[in-house]
């Protein structure tokens, strides 16, 4: 895990190191009044920096920074201080590291507030959707593709392998966008609210009152991420199961006289659960920090989607390495977690002996 992590952040900070229009000429084009590249998505309004001095600059500074032109190269040497520029890559490569070590991920660039306060109150959406999401899709497709195996050939197992195939093939922001226009006011029906996850006054309602409305904005959101993760998990559970009922013990079992629910879920469900339980911590860790990226920029639910594809778009390095470093950390505990549950599921797996 060490070394994986360590690679995955060495990787990104090279790539970010040639990526053009890095946080000073951000800086420089709201100075110029070009205005704030996410306003369209935080809803910003857009604004000049202040104490920008207005003087022409030399020909060094015009060619490291376009759009410099106009500014004084003092002030273009005091950002670069600001924002550690003035130090070579490696050196703020390690340092980051020494600070990523004890969770000091320092202060936004661009919003004045400390990272780890930013990433807290941007938690609760995520977690909410990856959350309910996930448990959705294994409520639905576990018990649906158990259903399939069951039925294998059948007019029932084709036709619902034809819906969960059409409904995969649609991309979730496009499911979601289509949900926005037709049930939240685009052009037809205004049932669902389009922003946030709870209404105005929230905190004055009566828990009854608080439970609804929550659910009632996010109706439309988990419809969206749920839609599109019906095909793999319903297909592997069929798969599975239908793998293991063909073994042999399946036959000894009935063969005892078992009866077919018993050898179902008493023989069968163990073992062809076991790739699917152990990968649930994955699938909650996908949808929490990669999946609700889009959905999370449709529906306007202010969350770690949003932040991380913000701060890509703004170069605010602080936020956008330490959302990077933390995905990727509990990404990889899961992966052990992973590992451990295959043990818990099935007692014959054993490591140590391999």
């Amino acid at each position: 895990m060490v070394p994986t992590l360590f690679g995955i952040i060495l990787i990104n900070f090279a790539v970010v190191q040639f990526a053009p229009g890095g946080p000073i000429e951000q800086l420089l084009a709201e100075s110029r009044g070009e205005g704030n590249v996410t306003a369209r998505f935080t809803g910003e309004a857009q604004g000049e920096v202040r104490g920008a001095p207005q003087a022409q600059t030399d020909g060094a500074t015009q060619g490291r920074y376009r759009g410099a032109q106009g500014v004084d190269p003092a002030y273009i040497r005091e950002l670069e201080k600001q924002f550690g520029f003035d130090r070579p890559p490696v050196e703020r490569f390690f340092k980051m590291l020494g600070d990523y070590l004890t969770f000091d991920f320092g202060r936004s660039w661009f919003r004045d507030k400390p990272v780890v306060a930013l990433i807290i109150e941007k938690m609760p959406v995520s977690i909410s959707l990856g959350l309910w999401s996930t448990l959705l899709i294994y409520l639905i497709c576990v018990p649906l593709g158990i259903a399939k195996a069951v039925r294998d050939g059948t007019r029932f197992d084709l036709t619902s392998s034809s819906i969960i195939l059409a409904c995969y093939a649609i991309p979730d922001f496009l499911f979601a966008i289509l949900l926005v226009v037709l049930f939240a006011g685009g052009s037809f029906f205004q049932w669902f609210p389009l922003r946030g996850l709870t209404s105005p006054g929230f905190a004055d309602m009566s828990l009854g009152q608080q439970i609804l409305d929550y659910a009632w904005h996010m109706v439309l959101p988990l419809t969206a991420l749920v839609i599109g993760g019906f095909a793999t998990l319903t297909l592997l559970t069929k798969n599975f199961f239908i793998e293991e009922i063909a073994k042999q013990y399946v036959q000894t079992a009935r063969a005892k006289g078992c009866t077919e629910r018993r050898v179902l879920y008493g023989h069968v469900f163990r073992n062809a659960m076991l790739l699917i339980i152990a990968g649930l911590p994955g699938a909650f860790i996908g949808i929490l920090f990669t999946g609700a990226v889009l959905i999370e920029t449709i529906f306007s639910l202010d969350g770690l989607g949003l932040l991380a594809l913000e701060s890509a778009l703004r170069r605010d390095y602080p936020v956008l390495f330490a959302t990077l470093y933390i995905s990727s950390l509990i990404g990889l505990i899961t992966q052990l977690l992973g590992d451990v549950l295959y043990t818990v599921v099935d007692p014959r797996i054993d490591f140590e002996a391999r």
